[in-house]
This record gives structure tokens, sequence and C-alpha cells, in this order.
């Protein structure tokens, strides 16, 4: 059952970055010569936001592939080992990489008066859910950590 589950885990992570990857290339272009049409006063900020956007990809791309390698450490029941908190600390520092890529592209944003309320929204939120991901890596790996700890505590009585 473990081995399915991991499987299966592997697999969304899979999906996760080919969808993510197939927006980049197909649907953020469109969108934003939409974008460019609809709004002219923007259109100026069409290669600049998406420059900015494939930057901030760099970084998910490295975290989806150290979750990737996550799982397969925790496949080889090496879950407690200090390649995996040095993969959960590599999630955290791209996670925080994202959230301050976004935070500065929103400033930059404002002060050249190109502040659509779609993009700062969405903004927002890819800000705060990296956030969350970058504290759930914090919390994940000092338990690692204390669970290292453990065992080798264990091992050492016995």
């Amino acid at each position: 059952m473990k081995q399915i589950s991991i499987l299966l885990l592997k697999i969304v992570v899979w999906i996760i970055g080919l969808t993510v990857f197939s927006l980049c290339v197909f649907w953020l272009p469109l969108q934003a010569n939409y974008f460019a049409v609809m709004f002219p006063e923007f259109s100026q900020m069409k290669y600049p936001v998406l420059i900015g956007i494939y930057i901030t990809a760099v970084p998910f791309f490295l975290a989806l592939y150290q979750a990737y390698k996550l799982l397969k450490y925790i496949d080889k029941n090496e879950a407690f080992s200090e390649f995996s908190v040095a993969t959960l600390i590599y999630i955290k520092y791209c996670a925080i990489t994202i959230s301050s890529l976004y935070v500065v592209g929103m400033i930059v944003l404002s002060f050249v008066n190109a502040v659509n309320p779609g993009i700062v929204l969405l903004g927002i939120m890819i800000t705060f859910i990296s956030i969350v991901i970058a504290l759930f890596a914090a919390v994940l790996q000092k338990l690692v950590v204390k669970a290292m700890d453990i065992k080798l505590e264990n091992e050492l009585t016995v």
C-alpha cells in the first residue's frame, strides 16, 4: 500500500510539473496578448511581466524536483536522513524566493503605475501560498531533525 501511495504522489508531482510547464508555454503568452489588447495602457508591461513570471517558474520547478527527490528518499526508507533535511531546506528557500520575487514584482508594478487588480490578486495569492509552503517545509524539517535525533538516541541505547 505504501508503494502505491508513493507512486501516486510521484505521478501527481509529474502532473503538476507538466501542467505548470504547459501553462507557461501556451496559456501565459496568450493571456499576455489578450491583456495587451484589452488594456492598451498596460501593453508596455507585457514582456516584463512575462519575464518576471518565467523567472519565478525556475525556483518552482527546482522545488518540485526536490519534492520528487524527497518522495524517492521516502520510497527507499530514508525519510529520516540528512538528505531529506537538505531537500526540505531547499524547498523552503525556493518558496521564500518565489514569494520575494512576487513581492518585488508587485512593488515594481505599483511604481510604474501598471497595477491591474487581477495581476495583483494573483500575485498576492501566489505570495501567500509560497509563504505557507515555506512554513510547512520549515516545520517538517524541524520534525525530521527531531525524529533523527530520537532515532540516533534509540540506536545508541540499544
